[in-house]
């Protein structure tokens, strides 16, 4: 059976300790039968391919941009993965930048390292999970001070699809309605599920807790 991307990333992430299956006690409280952490990520090769699966999500959803950007830190060696890998495997020639944590006074100066942004420039957010929205609201008054940018989308590794604490909306809902920008996900938790539910992955014995957890906190769309 040829694999799609994101049935590809699911074993990626499984292989690689990234996606555990069990329970797991989250910062939320809530009691989830799966966990990502990111964190596991750490040779240039899981780096690569990771590149490879954001750039075949901006190739599936035809989003068109010239820049990418990555928040400090976690999405400082995505963007550049990334841009990679949509050179590599799409002969797109992005540009890449990243903010500073505090602007630079000397030197060059500025908020961000790498393409300077102008009036116009449409930028692609590059992030590796959201949880909160948190990323999001620190780099857009960052954006909005640089240039009139124009955010065509923000890419994410994967959508839990899961209702915040004080809402019936995911992050990626409460994206979309408050700042009205389009997030999307290498995978959902549903492409997860379905994952176990083909045998992409092992783990068939966590269905039953993963459609208990999808009912009870899974989110408005």
């Amino acid at each position: 059976m040829e694999l799609t991307y994101k049935q590809q990333f699911i074993r990626f992430m499984v292989n690689n300790g990234v996606l555990k299956f069990g329970e797991f006690t989250l910062k939320s409280g809530r009691i989830a039968p799966y966990f990502i952490n990111t964190g596991n990520y750490k040779t240039g090769k899981q780096l690569a391919k990771l590149g490879e699966y954001y750039a075949a999500c901006i190739a599936e959803n035809h989003l068109e941009a010239d820049t990418l950007v990555g928040p400090a830190y976690k999405g400082i060696p995505l963007s550049v993965a990334t841009a990679i890998a949509l050179y590599d495997k799409y002969d797109k020639e992005l540009n890449y930048c990243f903010d500073r944590k505090e602007a630079k006074d000397h030197g060059e100066g500025g908020l961000f390292v790498g393409k300077q942004l102008v009036d116009g420039e449409r930028v692609i957010i590059i992030e590796d999970v959201m949880t909160s929205g948190k990323a999001l609201r620190e780099i857009l008054p960052k954006l909005e001070a640089a240039a009139k940018v124009k955010v065509v989308g923000m890419i994410i590794s994967v959508d839990r699809r899961e209702k915040a604490l004080n809402s019936d909306l995911s992050a990626v809902a409460e994206a979309k309605k408050e700042f009205d920008i389009d997030v999307y996900s290498v995978v959902t938790m549903d492409d997860i599920i379905a994952a176990i539910e083909d045998g992409v992955v092992d783990g068939k014995e966590y269905l039953p807790a993963m459609y208990q957890y999808r009912e009870v906190y899974g989110a408005s769309l």
